[in-house]
């Protein structure tokens, strides 16, 4: 037992600790915003990549949204003495517990989702435990991945690709708005980033469970992508990121054809909102339009968080008497309020007008803290971080 004041410690775009008491109020925050109007829907699922952001709030989705079996990977660091565990693990130690609770079946495993061996224990699990899947949902945000049929270790880049770019961005500590020149991605730089951020594993994650006989008739499968607006397409979508999403795309097509040949399912790639979330935070330019982005649809009502986004994923495209709706490329596109004509106009308003000077007038830095803070288990509604919390939890 490690009983323990955790407090927030910050490096750059990443959070070295984490409050287990934080993560799971904001999971049950979560479940509570779901749970209140279940639907019909797919009852077994399997999530690549299901600790934190977009994955987890599917998670949830699926298990109080449906009343689905789910069962997650993910690789996140258990805790260790005085070291605390990650957030993803300490989320999903919450969710097993608050499903568990209701009566629904929650399983996973804590390892590199990457890798063959992970693969051949998870079939294990589901053809034990659960059976065939109906919906396969691939949400996998890493920085590197070792390819387990070379050895090789790939590693992204967050970089564009021709020219150099750059643009404003902002300081998550100070607060100060400043230019930063990001240089060329190379040919490796962009291989790389496609290796990881790619289809081809959600490619081997699907023909291993076909080959496994563990896909029901009619099984879709998702992955997630981000497009965003033009301004910020020089770094994402014209960058390294945006030629590994196009290949994740290519793949989405080719899977489609695979499963609606032999089962009479499919595969999409959902285009989601920009949001807070570990992955989206390191990203050099993105913080800054978000706040900006975030204050204009907050002011319009229209602003979404990860869990709201999913609850629509759910509840109208995969929901029992729902249909997936695309638009003429094939996808789906959660990210229809962002790019709304008016809303990226008066982003694009604020983003040549912001400064140091303006930056809270202009965009909402405080709740671009707030939520940074709260993928961590801080700065949570009714958690006090003064007093000592059980920091070794049981998955």
């Amino acid at each position: 037992m490690a009983h323990q004041v955790v407090k927030e410690r910050v490096r750059g775009a990443i959070c070295v600790t984490a409050h287990p008491e934080g993560c799971r109020r904001n999971v049950e925050a979560q479940r509570d915003a779901i749970r209140a109007t279940p639907v019909e829907g797919p009852k077994n699922v399997l999530i690549i990549g299901s600790s934190t952001g977009y994955g987890l709030s599917t998670r949830i989705a699926a298990t109080w949204g449906f009343g689905a079996k789910t069962f997650g990977v993910f690789f996140e660091r258990a805790p260790e003495g005085r070291r605390t565990a990650t957030a993803g693990y300490y989320n999903t130690a919450a969710l097993n517990r608050l499903a568990a609770e209701d009566g629904l079946y929650a399983g996973g495993i804590n390892g590199d989702a990457f890798s063959d061996d992970v693969k051949r224990q998870t079939v294990a699990e589901i053809r034990k435990n659960i059976g065939q899947l109906d919906l396969v949902v691939y949400s996998l945000a890493s920085p590197r991945r070792n390819d387990p049929r070379t050895g090789e270790t790939f590693q992204s880049a967050l970089k564009p690709i021709g020219d150099p770019y750059t643009g404003k961005t902002f300081d998550l500590t100070s607060g100060a708005v400043n230019e930063i020149t990001i240089e060329p991605a190379d040919e490796d730089e962009v291989a790389g980033t496609t290796s990881v951020m790619g289809g081809e594993d959600w490619q081997w994650w699907i023909e291993r469970l076909l080959e496994e006989d563990l896909l029901a008739e009619g099984t879709r499968t998702l992955a997630y992508s981000y497009i965003g607006p033009e301004l910020t397409w020089p770094i994402y979508r014209h960058g390294t990121i945006g030629v590994a999403k196009k290949d994740l795309e290519q793949t989405a097509r080719l899977l489609s054809e695979t499963l609606h040949a032999k089962l009479g399912g499919g595969a999409w790639v959902s285009v989601n909102k920009a949001a807070v979330t570990q992955a989206s935070a390191a990203i050099p330019v993105v913080p800054l339009y978000m706040s900006l982005l975030f204050q204009v649809m907050k002011d319009q009502g229209t602003h979404e968080g990860c869990i709201e986004q999913m609850r629509r994923l759910a509840f109208d495209h995969l929901a029992e008497g729902k249909s997936i709706a695309v638009d003429g490329e094939g996808l789906i596109r959660l990210d229809d309020l962002e790019l709304q004509d008016d809303v990226q106009q008066e982003v694009a308003r604020r983003w040549d007008e912001v400064s140091t000077e303006n930056l809270g007038e202009l965009a909402d830095i405080a709740s671009f803290r707030r939520d940074f803070s709260a993928l961590f288990g801080f700065a949570v509604d009714g958690v006090d971080y003064d007093q000592p919390v059980e920091t070794e939890v049981r998955l």
